[in-house]
């Protein structure tokens, strides 16, 4: 019987075509890795004794782009931060090798919950005519540095 088996395993492997063998280098090559898309392509450096910072702006794992939540730090209202966050995130996109029309997912933060129709008019169209999954919140608290809306993206590449 175990011969029987022996058999039907030697032949089974005989007539996998040689390109449906994967090599283990092959799998270790294309195997995703972690990339942080630094603005003008390459790594700010560091003086001596100052430390790392807190969180990349973009960061990549294979084709999945992730883009920090952007604000807007200036006085204006939810009208203008709104566009000035959209504006920030397709530059990050972009510079990663994406655009608005390849995001999949969407966080909005806002400010105040009272600023929603606002925001969502300006929001309107900026992805294309297939717009991303979304999530609104009002953020308790608020949002860090006085910014009216922050929005953070995950894009493919």
């Amino acid at each position: 019987m175990n011969s029987n088996r022996r058999q039907i395993l030697k032949a089974a492997a005989a007539a996998v075509p040689a390109a449906a063998v994967v090599s283990t280098e092959t799998v270790a090559q294309s195997k995703p890795t972690k990339k942080v898309h630094y603005k003008g392509g390459k790594k700010p450096e560091r003086k001596p004794g100052e430390k790392p910072p807190l969180f990349n702006g973009a960061v990549s794992y294979g084709n999945l782009l992730f883009i920090a939540g952007k604000g807007a730090h200036f006085k204006g209202d939810i009208t203008a931060h709104t566009k000035h966050v959209l504006d920030e995130v397709e530059k990050e996109l972009i510079n990663a090798g994406s655009s608005m029309d390849k995001v999949l997912k969407c966080n909005v933060y806002l400010n105040d919950l009272k600023d929603y129709a606002a925001m969502n008019e300006a929001f309107r169209g900026r992805f294309g005519e297939e717009p991303p999954v979304r999530t609104t919140i009002a953020a308790a608290g608020g949002i860090p540095g006085d910014s009216l809306v922050e929005i953070d993206v995950i894009a493919y590449i």
